[in-house]
């Protein structure tokens, strides 16, 4: 019996030996001495393209097959192996360089319409006179408005090379005119520190958002501030950062360590990709208590940063289980100014553990798994964790036991709240109507909010609870979401909650909304408790 042939099988092969062909010829070149080697799969690949261009029975746009065919093939190494186009790796870059080039504001999309949240002091929209609650209706005489506009394209239209011009018209409240505004591209900086200020007399907190080139910087500025401003212990923030740049965490866990401690190390199939970080005792904290704040979305620098603090014994750790990832990429570039991010080596912490979590099953059970973890019930009892008992380790200074394999497993487990988290609550939180109703709120009030100095003063004049959270539901209302009080009720302090810290954060930014947000977090709360009982006992001892 024989086969039909078909024109739909040859793709099923041919971007996986084409990508194949690429990956070697590019890769195999670029590590190994043996030129014989790189020359054979040079022509190797060079033969697969020919055939291709010359004897496929339909054309082929190569360029585009090659594309499609790379991240397939660097998706079955590991789930953290990337290929980015050229486009996308100076997008990536930009993420983490500390700067970009724009137009320096915040943005939110309402109504189909971007909405200015926050013009960036000193940048190029704050030298025109572009202010907040403008509305940005236009983009080079271009209407822009409707289903159109999302962020991506937002970012698109508005990033752009420095010393380049953009055209904007803007909807001003008080101007029944569209008033026009040509803004000159300049550097816009990205701050790595949310916040930093005093949770009390002695206690710093910072929370920081990513591991960018920037970061160890603005870490040293905050730290030094709230030192000045007495703190003397610190709260290190960590949940949510999915890391960056190995180095700034190394510096930042440098900060806390004494003289001739191991940071991290690294390990490759080859030994060029073998290396040690050892901490130099020029630390200006290391006297300092520390805590240490993960959640499952700390991953990679955070993770190398919170685990040389609890492998050296330094400080204490807590929350819940981190992401886990445990991979060392390096950037190989391309000829067309794309890149393969190829993952080299893997990082250990200072007692030997490597916390990669298992992909063997591939990258949608790699990605499933944070999903697991609210099905098993982890998030919510740390009796649930699932904890390789063949990986245990034991910290450097006291012997007390760590586990590897999965993620840095917290000191102090806080076990996630959700009592307060009704239906009610779900519904206006992903229709994004706390923040809609936030930036209403500011753009009626803001004649007499923009005179306000800090958030502080901002919090005095906000109208008695029972009245604001009457007018969130009532706006929540117009909006398709009808009033449940006994839900409304339970979720009376987290809505509340949010909607002031969000009020906070449009007038005046992050260094508010956190300061705000922050007072009912349960893990802070355990930090402090944390810091208070073992007072003058860090590094931490049996």
């Amino acid at each position: 019996m024989t086969q039909k042939p078909t024109n739909r099988a040859p793709y099923l092969w041919l971007p996986l030996a084409i990508a194949i062909s690429v990956v070697i010829g590019i890769f195999m070149g670029n590590r190994f001495t043996s030129r014989r080697y790189a020359a054979d799969n040079d022509r190797k690949l060079n033969n697969i393209l020919n055939l291709v261009a010359n004897e496929y029975v339909d054309k082929v746009n190569l360029d585009s097959l090659i594309e499609m065919s790379i991240p397939e093939v660097l998706g079955n190494l590991d789930p953290h192996s990337t290929y980015f186009t050229a486009a996308d790796l100076k997008a990536a870059r930009e993420e983490l360089s500390g700067s970009f080039s724009g137009i320096g504001i915040s943005f939110m999309i309402n109504n189909d319409t971007v909405n200015v949240i926050e013009v960036i002091s000193g940048g190029p929209s704050e030298k025109v006179g572009i202010m907040p609650g403008d509305r940005i209706v236009q983009i080079n005489d271009s209407d822009f408005v409707g289903p159109k506009v999302t962020n991506n394209e937002v970012m698109r239209r508005l990033r752009g090379e420095k010393n380049t011009k953009v055209r904007l018209g803007i909807k001003r409240t008080n101007s029944p005119k569209l008033l026009p505004f040509t803004i000159t591209r300049g550097d816009i900086p990205v701050n790595s520190i949310d916040a930093a200020y005093m949770l009390d007399k002695t206690t710093g907190y910072v929370k920081v958002n990513q591991f960018g080139r920037t970061t160890y910087d603005e870490f040293i500025t905050s730290m030094a501030q709230l030192r000045d401003d007495g703190a003397r212990r610190y709260v290190i923030d960590l949940r949510g950062n999915g890391g960056g740049y190995m180095e700034m965490a190394i510096l930042m866990a440098n900060e806390f360590l004494p003289d001739n401690q191991l940071i991290v190390f690294t390990k490759g199939q080859y030994k060029r990709d073998d290396s040690q970080f050892w901490s130099d005792g020029n630390g200006q904290f290391m006297n300092d208590e520390l805590v240490v704040l993960i959640d499952e979305f700390s991953a990679s620098a955070s993770e190398i940063f919170a685990g040389a603090i609890q492998d050296n014994d330094r400080g204490l750790i807590v929350g819940c289980r981190s992401f886990g990832k445990g991979l060392v990429q390096n950037e190989f570039m391309l000829p067309d100014s794309s890149a393969i991010r190829l993952t080299i080596a893997r990082y250990y912490t200072p007692s030997g553990r490597c916390i990669q979590k298992d992909y063997r099953d591939g990258v949608y059970s790699y990605e499933k798994e944070l999903y697991d973890r609210y099905l098993s019930g982890e998030i919510y009892s740390r009796d649930s964790m699932k904890l390789d008992q063949t990986k245990i380790y034991k910290t450097c200074i006291t012997g007390r036991t760590v586990y590897g394999g999965g993620g840095i497993v917290p000191d102090i487990f806080v076990p996630r709240d959700t009592a307060d988290i009704t239906s009610y609550y779900i519904d206006v939180a992903n229709a994004g109507l706390l923040q809609k109703y936030a930036f209403t709120y500011v753009d009626r009030n803001r004649s007499g909010l923009g005179k306000l100095k800090d958030y502080k003063q901002y919090l005095r004049t906000l109208p008695p609870d029972d009245r604001l959270l009457q007018s969130f539901v009532d706006y929540a209302a117009s909006q398709g979401v009808t009033p449940r009080w006994y839900y409304i009720n339970r979720s009376r302090d987290l809505l509340l909650t949010n909607i002031k810290a969000l009020v906070a954060r449009d007038l005046f930014g992050n260094k508010a909304f956190y300061p705000i947000y922050n007072r009912n977090d349960k893990e802070i709360q355990t930090a402090l408790k944390a810091l208070n009982r073992h007072k003058a006992a860090f590094p931490i001892t049996k």
